[in-house]
């Protein structure tokens, strides 16, 4: 999961975490400004399967995930000490623990399996995989939440799992890495259970302290699992291509703060059903840059298992939309 962090607005998410906030204003009229961070979230966060992609040629999978996640916790840090003195950051144990939980579900167990699992995945074909995420939050709903699914998020449910057994298909052909999509579609289940844990536990009101202590949690723990797996071992930064510094400071600037900050943004200022728009969108943005840029094979299971994820997440924001209700889509933030 590329995932960005995304915010906890005063009971959400972030590029890096994930919910969304159960009102939020529809403006009649959407101006410049609503499109632009649209496009924002559209391009960048699509964007970042492609950087990790670059980041993990050279660079150890849980490490680069760490690096990217700790820097972007800490700059947040600064900019909430400089904007609003320590107490932009006070937060109470609970809600301390609370933000650490979410950020280890979606910043280690989502994004970081995501980015190990691209060291041998395509990362459009792993965007794919990813854009199920909206789909597991039906089922969570459902089994957690008390919350009874209407038929056609059924529906929406059912295509999207048919569309992963067909991106799946060529792991099972051999083409691809079996591990390698295994451990995505892991990551899609933990990202969601990380989205929907984050509206049922007490998290900081501050959206831009809980995302900063979630990136700064999941990264610790990115930390400790690549020392786990003995990524330190030969490690020489010397060897790190210059693209892949590249890669690794697009995700800190571009994935975690820029777009996060228009995400943010956007929950405030724009129809939530438009802003989880972005959940099938950023998959095709992936797929077509990884084309363009890694020359990725658009292969007809890539296509046409893709085609019925993106089906199926639209067929679930559909509903969302028609009853009012915050969409389920939209409580996936980031990945990545």
């Amino acid at each position: 999961m590329t995932s960005p962090a995304s915010p906890q607005p005063a009971t959400t998410p972030d590029s890096s975490t994930s919910a969304i906030p159960s009102t939020a204003p529809s403006p009649t009229r959407l101006s410049g400004a609503v499109w632009l961070a649209l496009a924002v979230v559209y391009v960048v966060w699509g964007s970042t399967y492609l950087a990790i992609r670059i980041a993990v040629e050279t660079m150890p999978s849980f490490f680069s995930a760490a690096a990217r996640f700790l820097t972007a916790g800490l700059l947040l840090v600064g900019y909430l000490l400089v904007r609003q003195g320590p107490a932009g950051l006070r937060v109470s144990g609970r809600q301390l623990a609370s933000a650490a939980l979410v950020g280890v579900l979606l910043l280690t167990g989502g994004n970081g399996l995501v980015v190990l699992g691209e060291t041998s995945v395509p990362s459009g074909l792993a965007a794919l995989l990813v854009a199920a995420v909206p789909l597991w939050m039906v089922v969570l709903t459902a089994v957690g939440g008390g919350e009874r699914p209407r038929r056609a998020e059924l529906a929406g449910v059912l295509l999207g799992l048919v569309g992963l057994g067909v991106l799946s298909a060529p792991a099972i052909g051999g083409s691809v890495e079996p591990l390698g999509v295994v451990l995505i579609i892991c990551a899609t289940l933990a990202w969601a259970a990380g989205s929907f844990a984050s509206k049922k536990i007490p998290m900081p009101g501050n959206v831009l302290a809980a995302s900063a202590y979630q990136m700064l949690a999941g990264g610790l723990c990115n930390v400790l699992i690549g020392l786990a797996r003995g990524e330190q071992h030969g490690l020489d930064l010397g060897a790190v291509s210059g693209r892949s510094w590249l890669a690794l400071a697009y995700l800190v600037l571009f994935g975690s703060l820029l777009a996060f900050t228009a995400y943010a943004w956007l929950l405030q200022s724009a129809p939530l059903t438009l802003v989880a728009t972005y959940a099938y969108v950023n998959p095709v943005v992936a797929v077509l840059l990884g084309w363009l840029i890694l020359a990725e094979p658009l292969t007809g299971p890539t296509l046409a298992g893709g085609s019925i994820v993106v089906v199926g997440v639209c067929l679930v924001v559909s509903v969302s939309r028609r009853q009012g209700r915050p969409s389920k889509a939209g409580a996936m933030a980031e990945r990545r």
